[in-house]
């Protein structure tokens, strides 16, 4: 039935029978897509929900006459189930980024996508709520404390419980509460568009263009920057995020001025609601309705929780401390444990030969310790180790040490920070000297001792010609 109405939809609009209908992949929504062919290409959409389909409808003909890059809708089915928009082609920016999603490393050609996206959200957001009647959206007209209250009960009912954490309800919705004041001091004309997020963006000639707006509402702007930064599987570094929280803010300014520190301040909190609001999306689409694309995503939801609970939320002290309980789960720590990083470092004689790597992956550093003075030359230190405080006292008064592990650290310490973005398992750190008795085993502690200290990884130190091994375990 589905067919034959876009079908007569196709018909209609361009006087002739569509080639084929292929039905596209489906998302989160209960929304149907399907590619029309023929003598124009066109996306039908059919949807169930008539008051949904409106929502769309009113917003993309509004966006389109205030120019912005959305899809143009050319023909609606009088019962409003169906309707034919423009094929903007099949490359979400979500895929167009998937190099640097799955390594973490962007190219120049991901991250001016990147740009140029955020660039375009203040756009919409506020020119887009120019003139807009708010009342055509759906479900609700406005980010207001009901619909707080119902996405973190969201969170409470579909995520929280089902994974048998017990916790005193009472509290928590106190802190619900709490949280629900500190967001609506916010409010703003704007449009929210509630759901952006990379999947949500097409790239067409080069250019981001925005689909599936239908659930916006008036709301804070704050919102969909969590949305799109802090989007669970995206994995944008540290680095990327602050480089686009720029790119944004600087839009912005054209159309309201900015107080960087209350801008920083409130967007702390968006984002952890944001994040308990996925978890209860991810939740119900997951765990109930059992699609594989969100219960794929809870491990990276749980691990953005886990990077901001290091940050202080003074407001929600019992949610926070049940929070860090349920990032600390089993089920969550043992995924956490695969894709958590261990450096083996090892110091060794290289007349004994080069260690070789357990783990199979064939790489990582060796750094050969020879070039730097050697006290084994001296009788009286032939006794004694690189442990020992006769042979420190004599490398670090020497000093030859001090450059070589100053440039061994710059490298190992970059491969460390890219290896755990990336999340990676494995790093092999060697040391080479003579005996493997005095220069690699005082550089194999002191980088041990650095890397734990700096990264809070976990390290396996190894003294191979010494007999000693060494665990120092993860601080994450």
């Amino acid at each position: 039935m589905i067919i034959e109405d876009l079908q007569h939809l196709y018909q209609t609009y361009t006087g002739v029978a569509a080639e084929t209908i292929t039905e596209l992949p489906s998302s989160g929504s209960n929304r149907r897509y399907f590619r029309l062919t023929g003598t124009q290409n066109l996306i039908g959409v059919y949807g169930t929900s008539i008051e949904e389909n409106n929502a769309f409808l009113y917003m993309a003909a509004h966006f389109r006459k205030k120019g912005l890059p959305v899809p143009e809708v050319y023909c609606v089915s009088a019962d409003k189930t169906c309707y034919l928009q423009e094929d903007l082609g099949d490359t979400l920016l979500f895929n167009a980024i998937e190099k640097g999603r799955t390594t973490s490393v962007f190219s120049e050609e991901e991250k001016e996508l990147l740009r140029k996206t955020i660039r375009l959200l203040p756009a919409i957001q506020f020119a887009g709520a120019d003139g807009f009647d708010f009342s055509h959206c759906y479900p609700q007209p406005e980010f207001n404390q009901r619909s707080i209250l119902w996405d973190l009960n969201y969170f409470k009912y579909c995520f929280l419980k089902a994974t048998g954490l017990e916790f005193q309800e009472d509290k928590l919705e106190d802190d619900f509460q709490k949280m629900s004041d500190v967001l609506l001091r916010s409010s703003s004309a704007t449009f929210m568009y509630r759901d952006f997020q990379s999947r949500n963006v097409m790239i067409k000639d080069d250019k981001p263009w925005f689909i599936d707006f239908q659930g916006g509402r008036k709301g804070p702007f704050f919102y969909d920057v969590a949305s799109f930064l802090w989007q669970a599987k995206a994995q944008y570094p540290d680095t990327l995020k602050k480089e686009l929280l720029e790119e944004y803010i600087d839009a912005l300014c054209k159309y309201k001025p900015v107080d960087r520190e209350y801008f920083f301040s409130q967007l702390h909190h968006f984002v952890l609601f944001r994040t308990l609001q996925v978890l209860g999306a991810y939740g119900f689409r997951g765990y109930f309705e059992k699609k594989p694309h969100f219960i794929q995503s809870v491990p990276y939801a749980i691990e953005n929780l886990r990077q901001l609970l290091r940050n202080e939320y003074p407001e929600y002290p019992y949610l926070c401390s049940v929070l860090r309980e349920l990032t600390e789960l089993k089920q969550f720590k043992d995924e956490l444990k695969k894709r958590q990083l261990t450096v083996k470092v090892m110091s060794f004689a290289y007349k004994k030969g080069i260690p070789d790597d357990p783990t199979g992956n064939g790489g990582g550093y060796v750094f050969d310790c020879r070039a730097v003075n050697n006290p084994g030359k001296y009788e009286r230190y032939k006794p004694f180790t690189g442990l020992d405080e006769p042979v420190i006292r004599f490398l670090e008064e020497d000093g030859e040490i001090f450059p070589f592990l100053e440039h061994a650290y710059a490298l190992v310490d970059a491969s460390v920070k890219r290896y755990m973005e990336r999340g990676f398992s494995n790093l092999s750190v060697c040391f080479g000297c003579t005996g493997g008795q005095h220069r690699s085993v005082y550089s194999a502690q002191h980088t041990a001792e650095h890397l734990n200290r700096k990264f809070g990884v976990k390290v396996v130190l190894i003294h191979r010609e010494q007999n000693i091994e060494q665990i120092f375990e993860s601080t994450l």
